[in-house]
């Protein structure tokens, strides 16, 4: 089953997506986290949240080829975040065709996958081209994760909606 939590910066969709995935795997799940070590502040928050999670899941790092490291995972795997992993690939200069042919090869494998993602279409259009390729890709790419999940869940103030 492939699933999709998607919501605001802070709505709860982590926590929600953790709990979700915790009571449908038969194992520890695979915390698959996308963020890339930035500096010194960044390495401390991300060793902290790896100690809180250290007795429910297994944490896998990676940044950007996602079907490689889930292919190699027995159980459920949990991906967090997609927003950051859209992040990485444009640091990267991957293009949206790379982005959407990762996630349509990691969409096909056999694996429970839950995945988190940052509504980012509810604010205003952002003045630097960067800011606003990242919004259209993220826009894009979350239509097509949602149409290709099993379950898509929307999340406000650390309360889910079923949408799909």
């Amino acid at each position: 089953m492939k699933t999709l939590f998607i919501g605001g910066i802070k709505s709860g969709k982590s926590r929600l997506a953790e709990a979700y995935i915790r009571s449908i795997s038969q194992t520890k799940p695979v915390y698959l986290a996308t963020t890339e070590f930035i500096d010194e502040e960044m390495a401390q928050k991300i060793d902290a949240h790896k100690k809180m999670r250290e007795e429910n899941f297994i944490t896998v790092e990676e940044a950007l080829y996602l079907k490689e490291k889930i292919a190699l995972q027995k159980g459920a795997v949990l991906v967090e975040c997609l927003s950051m992993w859209i992040n990485n690939m444009l640091y990267y200069e991957k293009s949206f065709d790379e982005m959407e042919a990762e996630l349509a090869s990691v969409l096909q494998l056999e694996q429970d996958i839950v995945f988190v993602l940052n509504d980012v279409g509810c604010g205003i259009i952002p003045e630097n081209k960067l800011a606003r390729e990242f919004v259209d890709i993220s826009g894009r790419l979350s239509q097509f994760v949602a149409s290709q999940c099993d379950e898509v869940y929307h999340v406000i103030a650390g309360m889910s909606t079923k949408i799909k």
